[in-house]
């Protein structure tokens, strides 16, 4: 299935926005896993709007380990659901943003987005889209932590939201 027109990157002046600049201290053993983070997440924040016709954005968060060798990398991709089989099934290549830098593993937290641009479905059709999000922390070329969501409301306010109380776990895509 080929939906995608075209690819715009989430803002590369805003790929990083940063909750506190205070770097976490040392892993601790009592705390929360990677996976378990409320630091980590993944949402829609925009969906076929006025001011973004026939896009879907997703925006994500991470957070930082502590350790400032470690650098922190997002993929954003489109999922789209198969009402034949009832399935989620991956979309072509188009619809991936490849691995994206979003800098230090030093800070609390990092978020970043992406924004993909959908061919409108033909007349009497709708696209049912969710977003998957990979995460992971490197040192070099080695990946040390990886982890992966699918997009959940529930994060109003996220940076690009269109509009701005936008937080959603499927986007509809009409004609």
């Amino acid at each position: 299935m080929h939906l995608l027109r075209h690819a715009v990157a989430g803002g590369l002046a805003a790929l990083v926005a940063l909750s506190g600049a205070a770097a976490l201290a040392g892993a601790a053993t009592t705390g929360p896993t990677v996976d378990q983070s409320p630091l980590l997440w993944a949402t829609i924040n925009i969906c076929d709007t006025a001011k973004h016709p026939d896009t879907i954005g997703i925006r994500a968060s991470m957070p930082g380990s502590g350790k400032k060798a470690e650098k922190m990398y997002m993929r954003f991709q489109v999922q789209y659901f198969r009402a034949s089989t009832q399935t989620w099934a991956p979309t072509d290549a188009t619809v991936d943003s490849g691995f994206q830098s979003v800098g230090s593993a030093l800070f609390r937290r990092r978020e970043s987005g992406w924004n993909f641009s959908i061919t409108p479905p033909p007349a009497g059709q709708t696209y049912r889209l969710r977003g998957i999000v990979s995460f992971e922390w490197r040192i070099g070329k080695k990946v040390v932590r990886k982890a992966q969501k699918r997009t959940h409301s529930g994060h109003k306010g996220t940076f690009g939201a269109d509009p701005k109380t936008a937080s959603a776990a499927e986007c509809i895509i009409k004609p």
